[in-house]
């Protein structure tokens, strides 16, 4: 090849990809909205699991945690955290067990003395959370 590379040359070029990565960008995108109602689970969003959405937004958990990965990583994932913790009972048993001022000289979740609907509500936010279909995310069940 031993042609300059003229200026005709690189406008092919440009129009030629800027169709492509447009057509790539429709059919990921078309394909993005057929996969989304098999993946919806909206319907198992109760007034508990909003609660317990509120309760995570108001004592700022994602201060610490991530949350499917988004969020702080000084403390583990708690998408996989139902499982993990062996279900609500065992999510309410951890957070009822933390020390009221933390453990000292370390980091650590403090106690946030929530009452039982709240601790109930949480946990099935958990619960739900766990239930979303992350493609396998978090990769392993330590988060």
């Amino acid at each position: 090849m031993s042609q300059a590379f003229t200026k005709a040359m690189a406008r092919n070029i440009f129009y030629g990809g800027s169709v492509f990565f447009f057509l790539l960008f429709l059919a990921l995108t078309f394909d993005s909205e057929a996969t989304f109602p098999e993946r919806d689970n909206r319907q198992n969003i109760t007034e508990s699991v909003a609660m317990g959405k509120r309760l995570w937004e108001e004592n700022n958990c994602i201060g610490c945690h991530t949350l499917l990965g988004e969020g702080a990583y000084f403390a583990p994932e708690l998408g996989n955290a139902y499982k993990r913790l062996g279900g609500r009972e065992g999510i309410m048993a951890f957070i009822m067990s933390r020390p009221k001022d933390g453990v000292p000289g370390r980091r650590s979740m403090p106690q946030f003395n929530f009452t039982q609907e709240e601790l109930e509500a949480l946990a099935d936010f958990l619960k739900y959370v766990s239930e979303i279909n992350t493609a396998d995310w978090p990769p392993n069940i330590q988060g």
